[in-house]
């Protein structure tokens, strides 16, 4: 998701706009929050009952609707952490608005002389191009996935009832706190399989080898 929002917001900055400089600023600093401010502001801010999140689960109750509690009910408890990242999608967004400055302009010259227009120069004139990016960012993206960690560490602690006890959330408790350090170490050596599997996975597949320009 946060590839495609990425790739979405670096397309729109991309755009000669007034004002495009603080646009890029604006979307940019909540990546260079660190993540256990940016935790602790998102437990408050989706508090159901004191967070700003209050008045929108006001808001669905006077039209019937139940309330949307976040971090403690285990249904919509991931979906906290989700947004929370999303917020900070202003990092991958710089990168992705890095490689698109790099695509060369003939390319979309020759393009639309053939006719090609909107989504289509997209498609096959954009995407191509900064494949080898998005490959990257997929490997780095999966890594940072397995080892989900400060923030439901601050936020959750693995609640409610197990719903964000993540792998490397699981691993620390059996380390630091049932000091099981054996178990630990097992569990830290299979992170590292079970990575390095996924990203050789992605990099063999990668769209790069199919998209070599020349």
């Amino acid at each position: 998701m946060s590839i495609v929002l990425g790739i979405g917001l670096a397309l729109l900055l991309n755009l000669p706009l007034r004002g495009q400089a603080a646009y890029r600023a604006l979307f940019y600093l909540p990546s260079v929050v660190p993540a256990v401010a940016t935790a602790f502001l998102w437990v408050w801010v989706l508090n159901p009952q004191n967070g700003l999140a209050a008045p929108v689960n006001t808001g669905l109750n006077r039209l019937g609707l139940a309330s949307i509690n976040w971090f403690t009910d285990p249904a919509t408890a991931k979906w906290g952490f989700i947004v929370m990242d999303l917020w900070a999608v202003g990092g991958v967004m710089v990168i992705y608005l890095a490689a698109l400055q790099g695509v060369p302009t003939h390319l979309y010259e020759a393009a639309r002389i053939d006719g090609a227009r909107g989504w289509q120069l997209i498609r096959y004139v954009t995407l191509p191009q900064i494949a080898p990016v998005i490959q990257y960012m997929l490997i780095i993206g999966i890594i940072g996935a397995f080892q989900y960690f400060t923030q439901t560490y601050i936020a959750t602690r693995g609640g409610p009832e197990n719903s964000t006890l993540f792998y490397a959330l699981y691993l620390f408790q059996n380390a630091f706190e049932f000091f099981r350090f054996g178990h630990a170490c097992a569990m830290a050596w299979l992170l590292f399989l079970i990575t390095l599997m996924a990203t050789y996975g992605v990099w063999r597949v990668s769209l790069s080898k199919a998209f070599q320009e020349g």
